[in-house]
């Protein structure tokens, strides 16, 4: 997937960040078996060695012409780094955790995180959102690798619908999935083309 974002979408290749340090990736394990009482997917922690989330790139046409985020080159939206993976899961002090699963959020639809996203746990991955789907007892795929692999069939086979109503496609150097029957991009829908 990520040869596919260098050769067609070079400014979300540009977002991913490097690896995660073992540290971080280790503290993040500790943090839920300390509070939670489960430890830290294995298939995340691999991912994160790989890339260690994403940093939204300067775009300069972006400025004039609407909201594209650069790293949101996932349908879930953009790649949490450990530390803010761990944000909406860990309650704070005196507070109860409302999940109702043994899950980590890794992907999130807006920017804070801390509304809506994917998870991953032992049955897999699927869709959250506060405050009304924490339960994460109906996953859509068996593991991350395996929501990734759909991800990258999608690019490559060109089965728009494959991953759900929004569909891949270009703009400004990124790759942003969009419903083209009820598109979120404002302006800079005139600019995005599907990839199929």
């Amino acid at each position: 997937m990520t040869d596919w974002l260098a050769e067609y979408a070079p400014i979300s290749y540009a977002s991913l960040l490097s690896p995660a340090p073992e540290t971080e990736i280790a503290n993040a394990d500790a943090a839920l078996r300390q509070h939670l009482g489960f430890a830290l997917p294995s298939e995340l922690a691999a991912l994160w060695r790989l890339c260690g989330g994403v940093e939204h790139q300067y775009i300069e046409t972006n400025e004039d012409e609407g909201e594209v985020g650069s790293g949101a080159f996932l349908p879930g939206g953009i790649l949490l780094s450990p530390a803010d993976a761990l944000s909406p899961r860990l309650p704070e002090i005196g507070h109860s955790d409302g999940w109702g699963a043994a899950v980590v959020p890794w992907l999130t639809g807006d920017e804070t995180g801390l509304e809506s996203g994917h998870y991953v746990g032992a049955d897999g991955v699927g869709s959250w959102s506060l405050p009304d789907n924490l339960a994460c007892d109906k996953p859509g795929y068996p593991s991350v690798a395996a929501y990734l692999e759909a991800v990258h069939r999608t690019l490559t086979d060109g089965l728009a619908d494959a991953m759900g109503p929004d569909v891949p496609g270009l703009v400004w150097g990124c790759l942003i999935w969009d419903d083209p029957g009820s598109p979120l991009l404002d302006d800079a829908l005139a600019h995005w083309r599907p990839v199929h």
